[in-house]
């Protein structure tokens, strides 16, 4: 049976799960959702697939999984042979992956909200989502730059995992919610390199990098001083 995924093209946490099965190259389906402004996830029919009426879904045979994070650790454990993306083998990084994941909800429910406030009308805190979102990016931006003294892009190790996955498209899609990146240079860097990908795919609002674009140096590697 082809696996399943209930998908929504403007939501973040369903691009997560497009992301991995797209790097992973996995043979799938998926079904639109009209979340907005159809609803369609609060129809009974979805919910009988999800009672908690929230996307992304990914359906394997009589496997239901119904968080963004749960899909990526179930797509890297079940279709990655060289288990890079999740590396059950090295468990203190499997540690440090799972914190970045827990982390990625911060990002959801900062970023995520005061996007669907500008985007959709949402009720919602605005200051308080847009200065709880600056706060995360504060802390992403300073691990980036320790990772990338250590010679890495990435936020765990030196290969892209799931954790980048998941903190990367609500990081992204910061302006959509009013959220300027321009104070966080490491995570622009960042953002960049996740896009340079082989395998990568786009979503409203995030696109490729095209033509000579590459993945930008370390600040070493650019003449930059040691902590310009």
């Amino acid at each position: 049976m082809t696996m399943r995924l209930y998908d929504y093209i403007l939501s973040g946490n369903a691009y997560k799960a497009r992301l991995i099965l797209a790097f992973l190259d996995v043979k799938h389906e998926s079904t639109a959702v009209d979340f907005h402004p159809g609803k369609e996830h609060k129809s009974p029919a979805f919910l009988a697939i999800n009672p908690a009426g929230t996307l992304p879904v990914l359906v394997d045979g009589d496997h239901i999984l119904t968080d963004s994070a749960a899909i990526l650790v179930y797509v890297a454990l079940n279709h990655d042979p060289a288990k890079t993306w999740f590396p059950v083998e090295q468990p203190t990084f499997c540690a440090q992956i799972v914190s970045w994941l827990a982390f990625a909800e911060q990002l959801t429910t900062s970023i995520g909200v005061a996007r669907l406030h500008d985007m959709l009308g949402r009720d919602a805190d605005i200051q308080n989502a847009r200065a709880t979102g600056h706060q995360a990016l504060r802390r992403l931006d300073s691990h980036l730059v320790e990772q990338e003294f250590k010679g890495s892009r990435y936020l765990v190790g030196k290969t892209p995992t799931i954790a980048d996955i998941a903190c990367f498209p609500y990081t992204a899609l910061a302006g959509d919610g009013g959220i300027s990146l321009m104070a966080y240079p490491a995570v622009n860097r960042w953002l960049i390199s996740i896009r340079s990908l082989d395998g990568f795919i786009e979503m409203p609002g995030i696109h490729a990098l095209h033509g000579s674009d590459t993945a930008p140096d370390l600040p070493w590697q650019s003449g930059g001083s040691e902590r310009e």
